[in-house]
């Protein structure tokens, strides 16, 4: 027997009607979050109370509450990471993990524009216009073709450092925007 929608979302309605009632304690003592502060049940609500989670609004969405500043300086940490985390010893060469990850012949290469891409997406979350994201599609375009030339390709990775770029820009666009 197929179990239906109503089932399927709301199992505790669907246990009452089929019959099956597991016995369950009740939960004693008050509710606490994450931080350790006390929830009142009253304001809990309906959707608590049927197990709905909504991770975009909620606080286990770990980046849910982050500033503008806060979730840039995260990208610019990321960006480091990726284009200039490393220096090529007895030179001034700098490298980061794309330029590691691009080594590997396809699969690299495609990793390496997705975290490019994502990057590129945090800005037009954080509510970059349409030409700054052109001209970081544009950057991330420049080095996933480039890139996949074998041996020259990671040497111009190297060098291009599409990230940073891409983070320059949206700073740049970021610190004229009134605050």
């Amino acid at each position: 027997m197929a179990m239906s929608n109503e089932e399927i979302l709301f199992p505790s309605d669907a246990r009452s009607r089929s019959g099956a009632d597991f016995r369950r304690p009740k939960p004693r003592g008050p509710i606490i979050d994450q931080d350790g502060r006390e929830i009142r049940p009253e304001t809990l609500g309906e959707q608590f109370q049927r197990f709905r989670f909504d991770f975009g609004h909620s606080s286990a969405n770990p980046f849910g509450d982050l500033t503008r500043e806060q979730r840039l300086a995260r990208l610019e940490a990321l960006a480091k990471l990726l284009d200039i985390a490393f220096i090529l010893p007895g030179t001034k060469i700098r490298y980061g993990i794309d330029g590691i990850i691009r080594l590997i012949p396809v699969i690299g290469d495609l990793f390496a524009t997705a975290f490019a891409l994502w990057l590129v997406r945090e800005a037009r979350a954080l509510g970059a216009p349409w030409h700054v994201t052109a001209r970081m599609l544009g950057n991330v375009a420049v080095d996933g073709v480039v890139g996949m030339v074998p041996v020259a390709g990671d040497a111009f990775d190297v060098l291009f450092r599409a990230n940073m770029r891409n983070v320059r820009l949206l700073r740049r666009w970021m610190d004229k925007q009134p605050r």
